[in-house]
């Protein structure tokens, strides 16, 4: 499973960071960074929530 960003969505509101920062980042111009796609299999629970979270919709787990 791996987790993508639509970049065109994105606000770069750090959310994902705050819940995630070994997956995510901002870069420094405060655009989106994935650090870690690949999602490990005791984390997809975890990046759902975190997906679910993004105020954009902007994030997505892809199988």
């Amino acid at each position: 499973m791996r987790i993508k960003a639509d970049f065109e969505l994105c606000e770069s509101n750090a959310i994902c960071v705050g819940m995630a920062p070994d997956v995510f980042d901002l870069d420094d111009d405060d655009y989106l960074v994935i650090l870690q796609e690949e999602v490990p299999a005791d984390r997809v629970e975890e990046l759902r929530q975190v997906v679910a979270s993004c105020p954009k919709s902007a994030l997505s787990l892809e199988e």
